[in-house]
């Protein structure tokens, strides 16, 4: 009903005042009620139309060269060479004419196609094992600290139970001491301990100097001091005076793609040019120590982690990049309350400050994901969205038989078809199950998921490059294989990027994975 009336809308007329009767003198009026026309902005089909729109024009180039070829296709071979001897044989200035305009347009071609932006390589941190701790251990050093009641521990250790989180995760010890955690201090030693750990095998995998980068783009949500955390990594690697540093933060755990994002614009303008992407988290800054249940949640699922990506827009680097970034994707839900809100650093009634994660976050996770909404994932193959199309144009002209039959619901993209590999964000156990039955995946393409999640947790905008890490240490990524990395985090916001390999990569010497992957999948 509430549907209907959002489609009516009324209308005062034939205002004027009683003549006659009882009630002469008084203010008389009619309402008219019709129908409204629907609203083309929010409709799920002006996606498909846009949808359809890039597709046509991203082959623009190809349809031009139909009616050539058509013509070229009804001439033999013979009669072609002929003609075109006998046309160009006598006249100089047409050759001439000619070979300035293929050059010409060669040239044309060559700088109006954008630059490719290659992935040479990427590290993972893995911290020392002494940061690492049992679920047992984490609650046993929980209540060691003092900072919750036997109600707020037994709480967190129901959630862990059912996470997906191993025994083999990584913490600061020092959330675990009688004090404040959540100082600049410690924050500053957690996050240079990771990032120079994740800098230093990038540096020395792929033979580069830090003085060569051009550009630096470091995304951490919780801690954002000053001078900022790109500023220590200049610091740190006393890099050149004229690098493009930047410093994301408060963006959430799919800022990763966002600083992917950024990185790819400044390389686009800046030619030959290295680009540097760092992701990491402050576990010690999402830390809390108070009684609400929504805001204890973080304490189980949020663990140590940082990544550091190299990439570069030289040509030449091809033949050593591991990865060409096909596309990125991102979508912003914040204008609904619901999504807005559905993760939100905020104090509780004590004044202790926490991230309060809502109880739709898995719901609208989920829902920002789903295939049948083309902004939140990567556009299709031009001829895999062609039954898209074909779905959309008879339901256009058959509205009727459409309504009445079950076998014409709206054409849902199959993924598995697109992508060979999936790099989900491992928020949680939950979540990763949500998404892949929205995104209708099977359980091989969320193994690199799960895995992550047992054996790191939730490393934050890392994440999803842990699990690209697993990909490379079972061997799986060949030549032309595509990965599709999803990532979403608070705002709501659900980002994604989409990698085509150049080579088949073979098994890391170094990896966060190299010594337990062949424990995973588990269960097998």
């Amino acid at each position: 009903m509430a549907g209907e009336h959002a489609l009516l809308s009324a209308e005062i007329v034939n205002r004027g005042i009683e003549s006659s009767g009882p009630d002469a003198g008084s203010p008389t009026f009619s309402v008219r009620v019709r129908r409204r026309l629907p609203d083309f902005l929010q409709s799920v089909n002006l996606n498909y139309v846009k949808l359809g729109y890039h597709n046509l024009i991203g082959h623009a180039v190809y349809w031009a060269t139909i009616p050539l070829l058509a013509v070229v296709g009804s001439l033999s071979r013979e009669a072609l060479w002929r003609k075109a001897w006998e046309e160009t044989s006598y006249d100089l200035a047409t050759q001439l004419a000619f070979l300035v305009a293929l050059a010409f347009t060669v040239a044309v071609y060559f700088m109006w196609k954008p630059r490719p932006i290659y992935l040479l390589d990427f590290a993972c941190y893995r911290p020392s094992d002494d940061l690492k701790v049992s679920n047992e251990e984490f609650i046993e050093l929980a209540r060691k600290s003092g900072k919750f009641n036997e109600e707020s521990l037994a709480f967190q250790s129901r959630i862990l139970k059912s996470s997906g989180i191993g025994d083999e995760t990584y913490v600061p010890k020092s959330i675990f001491s009688p004090g404040n955690c959540a100082t600049i201090t410690e924050g500053r030693a957690e996050a240079s301990t990771a990032m120079i750990s994740a800098l230093d095998e990038l540096f020395d995998k792929c033979r580069v100097r830090p003085k060569d980068v051009g550009i630096l783009v470091v995304n951490c949500s919780l801690f954002n001091p000053t001078p900022s955390l790109s500023a220590m990594i200049v610091n740190h690697y006393n890099m050149r005076g004229n690098i493009l540093s930047y410093n994301l933060g408060g963006m959430g755990c799919s800022a990763g793609v966002i600083a992917l994002d950024l990185a790819r614009d400044m390389l686009r303008a800046n030619p030959s040019s290295y680009a540097v992407v760092v992701s990491t988290e402050a576990v010690s800054f999402t830390w809390y120590t108070g009684r609400n249940r929504s805001m204890l949640i973080p304490n189980c699922f949020f663990r140590m982690g940082c990544s550091a990506v190299l990439l570069s827009n030289r040509r030449r680097d091809f033949r050593r990049a591991k990865y060409r970034l096909e596309h990125i994707v991102r979508t912003h839900k914040g204008a609904d309350g619901r999504s807005f809100r559905c993760v939100y650093q905020e104090e509780d009634e004590e004044r202790t400050k926490g991230l309060c994660i809502s109880r739709d976050l898995t719901e609208v996770a989920a829902m920002h994901s789903r295939p049948t909404s083309p902004p939140s994932a990567p556009r299709p193959p031009f001829l895999r969205a062609a039954p898209l199309f074909a779905t959309l144009f008879y339901r256009h002209l058959f509205p009727k038989k459409t309504a009445d039959s079950a076998g014409t619901k709206p054409y849902i993209a199959d993924y598995k078809l697109a992508f060979e590999h999936f790099c989900v964000h491992a928020a949680s156990k939950a979540v990763l199950e949500a998404i892949q039955k929205n995104l209708r995946l099977e359980d091989r393409h969320m193994e690199a998921s799960l895995a992550t999640l047992h054996r790191f947790g939730n490393t934050s905008s890392s994440s999803i490059w842990y699990e690209l890490a697993y990909l490379e240490a079972k061997g799986r990524v060949i030549g032309g294989d595509r990965v599709w990395q999803i990532a979403f985090g608070s705002g709501f916001k659900c980002n994604s990027a989409v990698w085509k390999a150049t080579r088949r990569v073979r098994r890391p010497n170094r990896s966060p994975w190299l010594d337990c992957v062949d424990r995973y999948p588990e269960g097998r």
